[in-house]
């Protein structure tokens, strides 16, 4: 049974979760300030945003198998030093291209954090029961750094500078060298056989064309390039699996797919995650650009969000004592998609009630789904392969949230274009501006007389309501089809059942 010294332990493995978490949404609300000051290009803004997540989510693979063989606590003592650096040349970069570096190097680092924080928990508790809370804590702070993102940028813009949303990462990061190597245990594989160079510039290769175009669809739609960047990185993903079966000692072990408490988990909480970032790419713009809400305010009312996904993730891990984990699973998917539902009943007048109910009931239920689904992904490994397995786990959040942007961006954007209706005495080359992007009708509105500018911010705010109302229902339908497959998949897999026990074809 875990003690005093594993519960603290716990609370130094949340931190860099929570800011890796909050790292990804907070610079959304810095881009107008840090472009004031740098003054980047078109290109170059992108990067800054992108090059982060194309980073964090290549490397996974790799750091997580690295994790296991050189020491997860080793790994992430690494990473928090690395993570606070790059974190404090990002705030002070003097120049665009500096600052892209950072992030790029920010990205790398936040990858060596992530798949040990999961790992140390699988093996600092050994109780089932006190595995699954504490798992779903640190779901909880995953979940939670993404509300607090909003929220923290918001309050420090308005008071700092943009650095600042950077530089908070230091003492937090300084924190977790201090204590974790008092509170941390360290943990490897015994016998981890040697690094195989080649799976890591495979998976690499793989990960980062596909998160390149999923990434660029939402923005460009289907174009060649697009296209023949994800057909590029599903050849080097076929080569990657091809050489894991003819390795003894390979980085992924595809083996764990076969069992259903591992792949059909993993396949569900990527589907929550598509459908969570690809919905509340919308929200936050609806919060900031129909309702007119400051980023501060608009975080502020995502927090019913967050605090039912620790409710959620904690009540999860109760559950499962009088429940299976699939129909516990389903159920947690089915109250996300009557959030959804909730959503996409929200209009341009609707009382703001409605929106915080759903917003309520979609954090509840992707808490619950994504703790117990971390949960059986870590359990059914084996204790030498906990970090691999963990970056699997976390690799597939990444690519879920990349492609809920791009899949339902593109979209709710085919939406808006066609619901936009340009009022009479506009342009028409004003008018197709307008009718792109609910950002280009802002900017078209603002170089307008008063009554025509409102007229379009009318209609933009109509068309965009609308799209964002389609989408919540796409996200609502796949999270109901999602449940389904995990009552059917998951029903004979339990929550103490030894991973040969659960073993079945997915």
């Amino acid at each position: 049974m875990a003690g005093r010294r594993e519960w603290l332990g716990l609370a130094i493995l949340v931190l860099p979760v929570l800011l890796i978490s909050i790292t990804v949404t907070v610079l959304y609300f810095a881009v107008p300030f840090l472009s004031a000051d740098l003054s980047p290009s078109g290109s170059q803004l992108l990067w800054i945003v992108d090059v982060y997540a194309f980073l964090l989510a290549g490397l996974l693979l790799v750091m997580g198998a690295l994790g296991d063989r050189i020491g997860r606590r080793k790994l992430l003592l690494l990473g928090a030093t690395a993570f606070g650096l790059t974190s404090a040349a990002a705030a002070y970069a003097p120049s665009a291209e500096l600052l892209i570096v950072a992030r790029g190097l920010q990205g790398a680092a936040a990858a060596t954090l992530m798949p040990p924080t999961l790992a140390l928990i699988r093996n600092m508790f050994q109780d089932p029961g006190q595995r699954r809370t504490a798992i779903a804590i640190w779901a909880a702070g995953f979940a939670g750094g993404s509300v607090l993102g909003p929220i923290v940028g918001g309050w420090l813009l308005e008071r700092v500078w943009w650095g600042a949303v950077f530089l908070i990462n230091v003492p937090i990061m300084a924190l977790l060298l201090v204590l974790g190597p008092i509170l941390l245990p360290e943990r490897r594989d015994p016998n981890p056989g040697r690094f195989d160079l080649l799976s890591a510039v495979l998976s690499l290769a793989a990960v980062l064309p596909i998160v390149y175009g999923v990434k660029q669809l939402a923005g460009g739609g289907p174009a060649p390039e697009v296209m023949l960047a994800i057909a590029v990185g599903l050849a080097f993903g076929w080569a990657f699996v091809r050489r894991q079966r003819s390795l003894a000692d390979p980085m992924l072990d595809l083996n764990l797919f076969r069992d259903r408490g591992f792949g059909i988990s993993l396949l569900t909480d990527t589907l929550a995650i598509f459908a969570l970032v690809g919905v509340f790419y919308f929200i936050t713009q609806y919060l900031q650009m129909v309702l007119g809400l400051t980023p501060f305010v608009a975080g502020l009312f995502t927090l019913p969000a967050a605090a039912m996904a620790l409710v959620g993730a904690l009540l999860g891990a109760a559950l499962v004592r009088w429940f299976r984990p699939g129909f516990t699973i389903a159920g947690g998917l089915f109250t996300a998609g009557v959030g959804f539902a909730v959503l996409a009943l929200v209009g341009h007048d609707t009382h703001r009630a409605v929106l915080v109910l759903g917003l309520a009931l979609l954090g509840g239920g992707i808490g619950v789904v994504q703790a117990l689904a971390s949960d059986l992904v870590v359990a059914v490994a084996p204790p030498e392969r906990a970090g691999a397995a963990s970056a699997a786990l976390e690799a597939g959040t990444e690519l879920g949230g990349a492609l809920g942007v791009a899949v339902l961006g593109s979209m709710g954007l085919a939406v808006y274009r066609s619901a936009f209706v340009p009022p009479e005495g506009l342009a028409p080359e004003t008018a197709r501006a307008a009718g792109e992007t609910l950002g280009g009708a802002a900017d078209v509105a603002a170089g307008l007389p008063d009554r025509l500018g409102e007229a379009v911010l009318d209609s933009a705010r109509t068309a965009f309501t609308a799209s964002m109302q389609v989408s919540a229902l796409v996200g609502a339908g796949m999270l109901a089809v999602a449940a389904i497959l995990a009552a059917v998949m998951l029903r004979s897999v339990t929550a103490e059942a030894a991973p040969s026990e659960q073993r079945g074809t997915a």
